[in-house]
């Protein structure tokens, strides 16, 4: 349902009621809220997001919280859904009176749920979604951890004239504004270089729905295929691509939920490349890696290390940044500023600047693919890793 402006502004307008006391938290905790996925065919990336969030939160708990406070996660279920999730952020904040919301999960629940809390002044911190509209300087109330739908597109479509010399390179994408983001960030990349996509190829969100768009693309025969989806629909297309024997290159955006797609795609996974958004989970050579790392085990022992729950790690490590630098008397304003005014955020090697009209902390964009073994390389170039 595409939600009209006049409608929109009705919720945002009772959003903002009776939160009169709450831009500061009371008592010894801080509450957070997060509406995200946990069911549905992206439910992985909620869970994820949310676990490592937790983690951060359960460590910084365990050193006596931050100025005496405990930090505390209240998670809601949108099934990355707009409607739902305008419903869980005014629950949120109206109801549960959470300090801040974090780690929400998509595009189109973003759209919907970002103005609910910018009319309440409650801050929006790292949604896990690159999308240019919640980078845009008007959005006073939103902190992004990382690089742009932009600027992944840009290093794929880089990637794959550079290193592979590929010129007919097609996009596959969900049709929402998640996809359409994604969508126009490729176009936009192929248009730099003087090209146009060798094909399109739509699927509805929360589907596996995807033979249509392949025929489309298979009939066009591109050499590349950039994909902008979640975990199920895009395995799913890659899986009836190789099974049809039509095996171009195969190339997704970090938003897909890496760990999730490598277990759906099985064997059928090797050679397929992801951008990524965080560092890789092993790198040890990070402080902030080695503290996930660390955090992860202590927090839930049987989980694995993956793209996902690092960067809800990184929200959380970013919220507990801000507070800290609040100092003892916290309110909405202060954390907002305190992220907004630092010239430097270093995580632990992973470094985040914002500015005045800059809500986006980190730039960098990572490459890896999927090995025969099942897991995750980074690399360098996709020349060499291709598939044998």
């Amino acid at each position: 349902m595409r939600i009209g402006g006049a409608f929109l502004a009705g919720l945002v307008a009772v959003a903002g009621v009776g939160l009169e006391g709450t831009t500061a938290p009371s008592g010894e905790r801080i509450l957070f809220g997060q509406s995200a996925a946990f069911s549905g065919p992206a439910q992985e990336l909620g869970k994820n997001m949310r676990l490592g969030i937790q983690a951060a939160f359960a460590e910084a708990n365990r050193q006596g919280g931050i100025h005496g406070r405990q930090l505390e996660l209240l998670s809601m279920d949108d099934a990355y859904e707009p409607e739902a999730a305008i419903i869980n952020t005014r629950q949120l904040i109206e109801q549960n009176g959470v300090f801040a919301l974090i780690g929400a999960v998509g595009t189109p629940t973003s759209r919907s749920a970002a103005p609910v809390a910018a009319a309440a002044g409650v801050p929006y911190i790292a949604p896990f979604t690159g999308a240019a509209f919640l980078r845009e300087p008007t959005w006073r109330t939103v902190i992004n951890l990382r690089a742009s739908y932009d600027q992944e597109t840009e290093a794929m479509v880089a990637r794959l004239t550079t290193d592979l010399g590929i010129e007919r390179i097609a996009v596959m994408y969900q049709d929402d504004s998640f996809g359409r983001a994604g969508y126009r960030g490729a176009l936009q990349a192929l248009q730099r270089r003087g090209m146009a996509p060798a094909a399109i190829g739509v699927y509805p969100r929360n589907t596996t729905a995807i033979k249509t768009a392949l025929l489309d693309l298979w009939t066009a025969d591109p050499g590349a295929v950039i994909l902008v989806g979640a975990y199920k629909p895009v395995a799913t297309f890659i899986s009836w691509a190789r099974h049809t024997g039509w095996d171009p290159v195969f190339i997704t955006i970090s938003f897909v939920g890496s760990n999730a797609l490598a277990k759906e795609l099985g064997h059928a996974g090797t050679g397929v490349f992801v951008t990524q958004v965080v560092p890789f989970p092993s790198d040890d050579s990070l402080p902030v890696v080695v503290a996930y790392r660390r955090a992860l085990a202590g927090y839930d022992a049987e989980a694995a290390p993956g793209f996902v729950s690092l960067e809800g790690y990184l929200a959380g490590r970013l919220a507990i940044s801000a507070l800290e630098r609040c100092g003892p008397e916290v309110d909405r304003d202060r954390f907002l500023e305190s992220l907004r005014h630092a010239d430097l955020i270093d995580l632990g090697g992973f470094a985040l600047r914002y500015g005045k009209d800059d809500q986006q902390g980190s730039d960098a964009v990572f490459l890896t693919a999927i090995g025969s073994d099942g897991a995750y390389h980074p690399i360098h170039s996709l020349r060499d890793a291709m598939r044998p």
